[in-house]
């Protein structure tokens, strides 16, 4: 599996794969995420399909300009319908969290894998998350103990951390909560490199 593009330059992302042993080079997608969340939404796509299409926008944009396949990931949070964008600031990140707790959302994690600058295969895991119902002073100190750390995640959460603390109950799979489904894609790879061999 060497040879490998990672269009992201999530910590998380990178952190999965280099767990995994899997070779890689991790390129900025170079895509205004905004600018194509905002086309999407205005045309009435919901959630999931955001997290596909903005997944396979990046891996796109790098296999035109790079060799070899590349993997592309997103994900959005979704309560009652309505999308979450990563929190500005801690403010942001405290409505955020109100508006969570003692309730479940979903993640919904997309993957793609391109190379030549079209789509070969995507996939989208989505997770259940439910918060406990968390008193005020359990979020302040929360907030004062993680900071600007919070600012990288659209939950206001990082699970790897004392996130965890504010779930009290988790459906679906781990990898795609962190970011990347990494199963799945794993399955994809190793289908590839078996074409690959065959065809050789």
């Amino acid at each position: 599996m060497s040879g490998l593009i990672l269009a992201s330059t999530s910590a998380s992302r990178r952190a999965i794969l280099e767990a995994a042993g899997i070779a890689f080079t991790a390129i900025a997608p170079g895509v205004d995420e905004d600018a194509a969340k905002a086309g999407l939404l205005a045309a009435d796509a919901g959630p999931l399909d955001v997290a596909v299409q903005l997944a396979s926008l990046k891996a796109i944009a790098v296999s035109r300009l790079h060799s070899g396949l590349v993997i592309g990931a997103d994900q959005t949070l979704e309560l009652d319908g309505a999308m979450f964008d990563k929190p500005r600031d801690l403010a942001e990140a405290r409505r955020t969290l109100e508006a969570l707790r003692g309730r479940t959302h979903l993640l919904h994690s997309a993957v793609t894998v391109a190379s030549g600058g079209e789509a070969l295969w995507s996939d989208v895991v989505t997770a259940a998350l439910t918060m406990w119902p968390f008193s005020d002073g359990f979020l302040d100190r929360y907030l004062a103990d993680q900071g600007d750390r919070v600012l990288s995640s659209v939950g206001a959460y990082l699970l790897e951390g004392r996130g965890i603390q504010l779930f009290e109950e988790i459906e679906g799979d781990h990898f795609a909560i962190l970011g990347l489904p990494l199963l799945p894609l794993l399955n994809y790879l190793r289908a590839a490199a078996a074409d690959q061999v065959e065809a050789a």
